[in-house]
């Protein structure tokens, strides 16, 4: 009687424990589709596999990677596809929103104020991010402005000792023309309504004072890794080539000298499996990955 239920608590511990495994093992689905992210704009929602802040980073992925959403954007509608699929690659993943401006972020519009103030915000949540983790360092990855102003940070605000990378997709790091921006506002719901009171707009103008003093005396900051992934389709950084860097541990990536039957641009940057698959490549270039070359659409992505 005794080995008898001996027998039954050690099975039903077993039968506990595999559905933990199980569970630990399930994956996060993972959406190429800006139509899909964008219908979870949220003031307040993070991505699918962001914000644990109970994560235990692995050895193969000791730094928390912070995702920094665009211009118009929040953290939700930019990152339904990178979020989960770097949680099921083993990463510590957070997300934040910054840059509200009259009143923007509570419709769920961010990145629209004084960029140094969105920096000042990063800082903030990245050192909320390296208590919480206890690592020594972050890897950050920025969509348009997400991957411009970051470098302000790192350069001004004393973030390059914080950080390890900066992954850009399609940043604004030369500015870009009023004309872009304003098609990026046309395409993001809500934005239109916030798009003649952006100042990071003022500030992201190609030849702004802003971007003068960014650039001036070198483009990149010692000891951190940059990698900037663009598309010579890009409407909204043009010309597409003005979002690359110049200087030390730069990584350069258009995404047609991968695969031709990538037509994504700005809008899909986040969306589009190729350019997601090199961000996992910068972010552990000891396994870097070759994605696979099929198509990815304008805006949507795939």
């Amino acid at each position: 009687m005794r080995n008898r239920a001996l027998a039954t608590l050690t099975g039903a511990l077993a039968g506990l424990a595999f559905a933990a495994t199980a569970a630990h093992a399930e994956t996060l689905p993972v959406e190429y589709d800006s139509a899909v992210g964008f219908a979870h704009s949220s003031p307040t929602a993070a991505p699918p596999g962001a914000n644990n802040f109970a994560c235990k980073r692995s050895a193969r992925h000791p730094r928390p990677v912070i995702l920094v959403h665009g211009t118009f954007e929040d953290m939700a509608n930019n990152w339904w596809a990178l979020s989960p699929l770097l949680a099921d690659n083993g990463y510590c993943v957070f997300a934040f929103n910054y840059g509200s401006s009259e009143g923007s972020g509570e419709v769920g519009v961010y990145g629209t104020g004084h960029i140094a103030h969105s920096a000042e915000e990063l800082s903030a949540f990245v050192n909320e991010v390296l208590a919480a983790t206890r690592a020594t360092k972050v890897d950050l990855v920025g969509h348009s402005q997400g991957g411009m102003m970051p470098r302000y940070y790192l350069r001004f605000l004393g973030g390059a000792a914080k950080v390890h990378t900066l992954v850009g997709l399609a940043p604004s790091n030369h500015g870009t023309t009023f004309n872009g921006l304003f098609t990026l506002a046309e395409n993001i719901p809500g934005a239109t309504s916030f798009a003649g009171h952006c100042v990071a707009c003022e500030e992201q103008a190609a030849g702004s004072a802003f971007i003068a003093h960014l650039n001036a005396g070198g483009e990149t900051v010692r000891g951190v890794y940059y990698t900037v992934i663009e598309s010579e389709h890009d409407e909204v950084v043009t010309p597409y080539t003005s979002a690359f860097l110049t200087g030390p541990k730069v990584t350069n990536i258009t995404l047609q000298n991968q695969c031709s039957l990538d037509l994504g641009e700005h809008l899909s940057m986040a969306y589009d499996h190729i350019a997601d698959a090199d961000v996992l490549s910068a972010l552990d270039p000891r396994h870097p990955l070759t994605p696979a070359c099929t198509p990815v659409l304008p805006i949507i992505g795939g």
